[in-house]
């Protein structure tokens, strides 16, 4: 309770999200799709800061622990909706939230593109029994293949996305998927993020965080993102 009400109190200091980008949430515990509408489907708070995803974490930090901010964030124009959120990073949070964040992953070495179908109709059907009527999306999200660098330095927090190509997903979920992660590179090259490894929000350092994901041959690079 006591860290809650602190974490709470730190949210809403006039210290700028990027600057510290997430430092005040270090510890806080990982739990998977932590916030919702409060209502059916997904009944967990709108807000809340004693635990995190690595999506819900980037975004809270983002809004600056601002509700308000948080739901223009979370959902397209603001309108709090389950069908409304930026489920998908790839064709809904980087398109939703350009007037915050652009993908800038050219400006630090040679970059590739990784073509996607997200099918967010079979996707709202085989995992939550929802009908709706998108159409099938074709998303080309340019990102640094694992072969295009061996560290990355910035001067100033970058939100990093980290990207996959596995076949597998779409039998799993009824979608491609390519963004499957992502968190905050800082400026002394460590990364922080919510894991699910670790069961919190942790500072771990970057190079040896892309070291470990190399070894799986589906994870192929990262999209870097600049915070505006």
């Amino acid at each position: 309770m006591r860290f809650l009400l602190f974490a709470f109190i730190l949210a809403g200091c006039s210290c700028g999200a990027p600057q510290y980008a997430g430092h005040n949430y270090l510890g806080a515990k990982y739990i998977n799709s932590p916030l919702g509408e409060g209502v059916l489907p997904d009944t967990d708070p709108l807000i809340r800061f004693d635990a995190f995803d690595c999506t819900t974490f980037v975004e809270t930090v983002l809004a600056d622990g601002d509700v308000k901010k948080l739901n223009q964030i979370r959902y397209k124009n603001g309108t709090i909706d389950f069908v409304s959120r930026n489920h998908f990073i790839e064709s809904d949070w980087l398109v939703n939230n350009s007037n915050l964040v652009e993908n800038i992953s050219s400006e630090f070495g040679k970059t590739a593109v990784r073509y996607v179908k997200i099918d967010k109709k079979s996707w709202f059907k085989k995992t939550h029994n929802i009908d709706t009527d998108f159409e099938t999306q074709d998303i080309a999200l340019e990102y640094l293949p694992y072969n295009a660098f061996d560290d990355i330095s910035v001067s100033e927090p970058m939100i990093v996305l980290f990207v996959t190509d596995n076949t597998k997903i779409h039998d799993k979920i009824g979608t491609d998927l390519a963004v499957v992660h992502m968190g905050f590179l800082m400026p002394n090259g460590v990364l922080r993020h919510a894991s699910s490894a670790q069961g919190r929000v942790v500072d771990v350092n970057f190079k040896e965080y892309i070291t470990q994901r190399k070894q799986n041959k589906n994870n192929i690079g990262i999209a870097l993102v600049k915070i505006k």
